[in-house]
């Protein structure tokens, strides 16, 4: 096994699931690699923003000076999109070595991919000498494989209903599996506006020092600026992050917490916060890509995103048409995602998307027409979401809006298959 995609495949092989959640034996490979991050460690958990929450805490450290190690998931395009050290996506061959360390401690104990994976991404980490390790969990937090890492500061930024068969029916449930990567008299950071009791109930019952929204620090805004307080610290005059959409003031609030729990240890100018927060950039949140017709790419792909993503689409103005293209997981609530968005599309475009998870663009599409009540609107089945970009700007005027969300593989196949041949269509003409 050279290769990052060989080291790859033999993590699919390994495991009969997908998804297994538990620490035992993540955490025994662990130990035999004497696996340790010497460094300020921040975890992040919640149901939506925690990549943008994530992309802002390396923003800002970044600008203050700091070495940064951020690990992310899934990816968009390419696997090494999983893990940044000090703000560059790290190579294929830089990760090899790494995953051969992992194989070498293995020593028989079944691991899923995205144990085995993180297992390598933490040990790349570890040896890259860093000051801060931004950790994003991957589903839950309990017992997901990022939890052997005590983290410094831990961070849940939303508790909705997703992973349900994994977490809970109810936010209750899930919150708890959440609040599972707090530690006793260390910081909590809940940026969630309404937490469920759950949250607030471990964080008493372990000793978490928490801040929560509302109570430990608050933000506030006007249509040019905004202003953050909370324990002892305030910005005011602050600009807009860069990542758009309303929900993302909620993210930077925490982002800000972390920040102020760890100053002792981690301290940031309001300089690193301004230039950081003004800098940040991440793929397909909100993401706006310049050209004709509008194209809009939103990895949201749960009830609670879907009407964070019809707000933000609400507020962009009109356009005489919206083109939806949608691929999703099997598993997904998608009546409310439909609902929530039906108003606003008029052309839909359901796609087929490479992985045994997702449901049909057919099913998706008999999905729609089953609740659809709206006489003008469209909707068709593809075999990608490429191919369904591809129809959708065929169908579009310039005026036009294409809206992309879903699935992070939905975002992911634009972005790798169908951008790079709708840039090559414009240029064309």
């Amino acid at each position: 096994m050279d290769t990052l995609e060989d080291w790859l495949a033999h993590c699919e092989r390994l495991h009969p699931k997908t998804i297994a959640l538990g620490l035992d034996r993540v955490r025994a490979v662990a130990q035999r690699m004497n696996l340790k991050l010497d460094c300020a460690v921040i975890t992040v958990a919640g149901t939506n923003g925690k990549g943008s929450t994530c992309a802002m805490l390396e923003a800002v450290a970044l600008q203050a000076g700091w070495r940064t190690g951020v690990y992310t998931s899934p990816h968009l395009v390419r696997f090494e999109e999983r893990c940044r050290i000090h703000g560059e996506i790290t190579t294929a061959d830089a990760l090899v070595p790494h995953f051969a360390r992992v194989e070498a401690a293995r020593e028989g104990v079944q691991l899923t991919y995205f144990e085995f994976s993180t297992l390598a991404i933490l040990d790349r980490m570890a040896q890259a000498g860093l000051d801060l390790a931004i950790l994003e969990v991957g589903l839950g937090g309990r017992l997901d494989a990022v939890n052997i890492i005590d983290a410094d500061c831990a961070i849940i930024t939303s508790v909705d209903l997703d992973h349900m068969e994994f977490l809970g029916t109810d936010r209750e449930q899930i919150g708890r599996e959440k609040a599972g990567i707090m530690r006793a008299d260390r910081p909590v950071i809940v940026s969630d506006p309404v937490p469920p009791q759950s949250v607030m109930d471990h964080a008493h019952a372990i000793g978490a020092d928490l801040w929560r929204l509302g109570h430990d620090f608050n933000f506030s805004g006007d249509k040019l600026q905004w202003s953050w307080a909370g324990r002892g610290r305030r910005y005011a005059g602050l600009a807009y992050p860069a990542l758009r959409g309303a929900n993302q003031l909620v993210n930077a609030a925490g982002v800000l917490a972390a920040f102020t729990a760890l100053r002792t240890r981690l301290p940031v100018t309001a300089q690193a916060v301004r230039n950081g927060l003004a800098m940040v950039e991440l793929p397909g949140r909100f993401q706006i890509v310049p050209g004709q017709p509008t194209l809009v790419l939103d990895v949201a792909h749960n009830p609670h995103a879907v009407a964070a993503l019809a707000a933000n689409l609400d507020a962009m103005g009109f356009f005489p048409t919206t083109h939806g293209i949608l691929g999703a997981m099997q598993d997904k609530d998608m009546a409310p995602m439909l609902a929530k968005m039906n108003p606003l599309v008029d052309k839909w475009y359901f796609s087929d998307l490479p992985t045994p998870r997702a449901a049909s663009g057919a099913a998706l599409l008999a999905q729609w027409q089953a609740q659809n009540s709206r006489q003008d609107a469209t909707g068709e089945a593809h075999t990608s979401p490429a191919v369904a970009l591809d129809a959708a700007v065929r169908a579009a005027d310039p005026a036009d809006r294409i809206v992309v969300f879903g699935s992070f593989y939905t975002v992911g196949g634009v972005l790798q298959n169908g951008i790079p041949r709708l840039q090559a269509a414009h240029l064309a003409t």
